[in-house]
């Protein structure tokens, strides 16, 4: 009897590095992006729980677009962890102060909630510039589209 399905090991994964450009584009459509490359579901040998997903470059982060009302009405959160810690603040003020955070925050939600999430999130690096210092691992430009495929930028 032929065993019909094969799952990832470790030891055979070879992470790609990936940019995105994040200029003038939604924060949904980033985040989706960027989450479905972490999972590694671009990948013929995808496994639901090994971490065989990519790495992945956000640029102009500070250049990202909130679509109708977002960027006064939607709130962030976050606790100190003492009795009354919580503070929240508004996608515009986040943006102006930490442009990173509103996209990780975005992509975190996509994730799995548990130590693979967690694990995924690690191999996203993102910048409110568009300088990094990733040349080394010679990164393949991506284009974003409506399509959840990879599109390699010549």
């Amino acid at each position: 009897m032929m065993k019909t399905t094969r799952f990832a090991k470790k030891e055979d994964i070879r992470p790609v590095w990936y940019i995105l450009d994040a200029a003038q584009q939604p924060v949904g459509r980033i985040a989706s992006m960027a989450a479905f490359i972490l999972r590694g579901k671009h990948r013929p040998d995808y496994t639901p729980h090994v971490d065989l997903g990519d790495h992945i470059i956000i640029l102009n982060a500070d250049k990202i677009r909130l679509t109708g009302q977002k960027m006064a009405r939607k709130m962030y959160y976050r606790h100190s962890g003492y009795l009354g810690g919580m503070s929240e603040i508004n996608a515009e003020r986040l943006l102006q102060n930490h442009p990173d955070r509103v996209m990780i925050s975005a992509v975190r939600g996509m994730l799995p909630k548990n130590k693979l999430g967690r694990k995924l999130l690690k191999k996203m690096k993102v910048y409110a510039g568009s300088d990094h210092p990733h040349q080394a691992q010679q990164p393949t430009s991506i284009e974003v589209s409506g399509e959840k495929f990879i599109k390699v930028r010549e």
